[in-house]
């Protein structure tokens, strides 16, 4: 029942037109045209289509203001971390000459259907970590309890999709910095809530690599016969379905 007694605060009013703006900055931001690398390992491959396509979401399935403003505090917090390393002695590189105004390390491969974007290379670590170098270093922001997980189980258990995209970066990435497949990665994972830190050293998974790469090209093959591939589910309260911006559209088309 609508509250026409309620007069909305200016904290409310204030913050219906920020979010309104980054909306409508998001609107006019181009799709991409592309597989991200950083997707691949998603555990759908009809729900990766949709998205390649730009196939409409369902209704009230976009990202409203306060999810985005979580979107842009993540990379934020990610470019404290890079300070952070630095500060601790570490040679990280988030851009080729490492200027401001660089183009960012990654790899396009597909006819440049499948591209991915890294989050940093490490050039030299200090000395006590035994780190090998070249690295790659991928951070991942995350709330208490999805932090907590990680810290628990590793990022390989806890978090399959990170686990996916750093083996595939690693294997993409050492042909324009050879020997970062060879070399673990390091792992950052952010603790939003409390700020704590939590790292880890990931083997390079030569067969996770081939598989996310395979998928990519079944996703890509698929889009361009006009198939559309399996649902992850048979039923459409499946976990995975409900979280779907695409379940609607999905579950109205053929098996």
């Amino acid at each position: 029942m609508l509250d026409y007694n309620h007069r909305p605060s200016s904290a409310e009013i204030i913050n219906a037109v920020i979010d309104k703006a980054i909306e409508s900055e998001r609107a006019a931001t181009a799709p991409r045209t592309y597989l991200g690398g950083s997707r691949l390992g998603h555990a759908c491959e009809r729900a990766l289509q949709f998205e390649f396509t730009d196939a409409p979401k369902d209704d009230g399935a976009d990202f409203g203001g306060q999810t985005l403003r979580i979107f842009e505090i993540g990379h934020a917090l990610e470019d404290l971390a890079v300070r952070w390393l630095r500060a601790a002695g570490f040679d990280l590189y988030t851009r080729k000459g490492d200027r401001p105004d660089g183009e960012q390390f990654g790899f396009s491969v597909a006819g440049g259907c499948i591209r991915g974007h890294v989050d940093g290379i490490i050039a030299a670590a200090p000395e006590p970590l035994e780190i090998r170098v070249p690295a790659l270093w991928e951070c991942k922001t995350m709330n208490a309890k999805n932090w907590r997980e990680t810290v628990a189980k590793g990022v390989v258990v806890a978090k399959p999709v990170y686990a996916a995209q750093i083996a595939l970066y690693q294997a993409y990435m050492d042909a324009s910095v050879p020997g970062v497949a060879a070399n673990r990665a390091l792992f950052t994972a952010i603790n939003k809530d409390t700020a704590e830190l939590h790292h880890e050293l990931v083997p390079f998974d030569a067969g996770l690599a081939q598989r996310m790469s395979d998928r990519g090209v079944r996703i890509l093959q698929a889009t361009d016969a006009g198939e559309l591939l399996p649902r992850i589910a048979t039923t459409r309260d499946f976990h995975e379905c409900r979280m779907c911006p695409w379940a609607k559209r999905c579950w109205g088309l053929p098996a």
